[in-house]
């Protein structure tokens, strides 16, 4: 028997059980695709008859408002993209050309990238076995090794640098330990800044990620668990950096009848009208979107019970929103074999992103040897993982 028959025999059960999930057993699976189920339509027909489609109109104060306050938060404030809501959120966190920020190298590279466009430098830390997260532990660790205080700021006593911030990132909607981490990092005097881009509705001990340090971002990208086509917000209890982040993606803009006066270098970041009306309808369905994604994880964990994979869940004393699911592989080899063979059967699978500290631009950067982290891209396989609503597609609910 070839290794290819074999793979076939051991792995159609998992294809056939994606495939019962979906009610397709024919049909391309696609790893998660956006719901529109509500008043998605409506809203728009009605930015577009108002000719506020840009990023002026009633749907973006709205749609803050509404995330505000299901994170909890006391603002929020849009932006084009997730990536554009972290440069942002960095800047006003006091992040400089030639400073340092702590994050994960397990993450995709807009967090990275995010940091870099402030000049700052990565640092890249390990993340925790039972979160995919930044392990506090590594953070503490990496400090007591390598941070001196200079007054209220920290420092890297080999680099001579300021350590800015620190970046821990949800993975695929799974909180890390953010209690613990807030607490190391406020020994420090570091600033928290959370990506919170895929874990909207996710919660650590009851309370919403993205809201545990001085401000968070979420992100509304077509593949997150609700979309505004492209779309980030801030989170914040923070009035001035709130204030700050708004007239700095509206490119500092003094406001004024007619004259055009900038008084700081800004960006062209704002959330449009037409992107927020849709997402004031995709904040309406979001519980709906949670409530479907969670049990089809409890469905996926019941199947990987008794599998040779194991299905990774949500850590202790969280509620997670399983943006994505997972399996966990005994190897990069039957990690490669699952994925070859899945996407060859029309069932979208994923790995996790390459290491940022492998690639070319961020290959210098420091690391604590990311044991953890290497495990994970050797064994992570995602799952098609969209929310599943008997009909849709199909003419019954559009």
């Amino acid at each position: 028997m070839t290794n290819i028959s074999r793979t076939m025999k051991e792995l159609d059960p998992l294809i056939d059980f994606v495939r019962s999930q979906f009610h397709e057993p024919e049909a391309f699976i696609p790893l998660h695709d956006p719901r529109f189920i509500g008043n998605e339509k409506k809203y728009l027909e009605e930015c577009i008859d108002s000719n506020f489609v840009s990023s002026v109109g009633e749907f973006v104060g709205k749609f803050e408002r509404m995330c505000a306050d299901y994170a909890g938060t006391r603002y929020a404030v849009a932006a084009m993209n997730g990536t554009a809501a972290l440069h942002v959120a960095l800047q006003l966190s006091g992040v400089r050309r030639d400073d340092e920020v702590i994050t994960q190298s397990l993450t995709f590279i807009a967090t990275a990238n995010a940091i870099t466009y402030t000049g700052a430098k990565p640092v890249f830390l390990d993340v925790d076995r039972e979160t995919m997260g930044l392990s506090p532990d590594s953070v503490a660790r990496w400090l007591s090794d390598n941070a001196e205080m200079r007054g209220d700021s920290a420092y890297n006593k080999k680099t001579g640098r300021r350590i800015a911030a620190c970046v821990p990132m949800h993975t695929f909607g799974h909180p890390v330990k953010i209690d613990r981490l807030a607490e190391v990092l406020d020994s420090y005097g570091i600033p928290l800044i959370e990506d919170a881009a895929e874990s909207l509705g996710s919660l650590f001990g009851g309370k919403h990620t993205g809201t545990f340090g001085k401000a968070g971002i979420l992100s509304f990208n077509g593949n997150k668990i609700i979309t505004t086509g492209g779309g980030g917000m801030i989170l914040t209890d923070d009035e001035e950096l709130a204030v700050k982040a708004k007239h700095m993606t509206t490119q500092a803009k003094i406001p004024h009848a007619w004259e055009y006066v900038h008084d700081m270098t800004g960006y062209n970041y704002r959330l449009t009208n037409i992107n927020a009306a849709l997402g004031c309808a995709q904040m309406e369905t979001l519980d709906q979107f949670i409530a479907l994604k969670r049990d089809l994880a409890f469905r996926y964990r019941e199947f990987f019970r008794e599998s040779e994979f194991t299905f990774f869940d949500e850590p202790e004393e969280c509620r997670s929103n399983f943006w994505l699911n997972v399996i966990i592989t005994k190897d990069r080899k039957r990690r490669d074999e699952v994925l070859e063979y899945t996407n060859s059967r029309g069932v979208m699978t994923r790995p996790i992103w390459e290491l940022m500290n492998r690639l070319s631009m961020y290959r210098d950067c420091q690391t604590d040897g990311l044991e953890n982290s290497v495990w994970f891209a050797d064994r992570v396989v995602n799952l098609p993982s969209s929310a599943y609503i008997e009909g849709y597609g199909k003419g019954k609910t559009r």
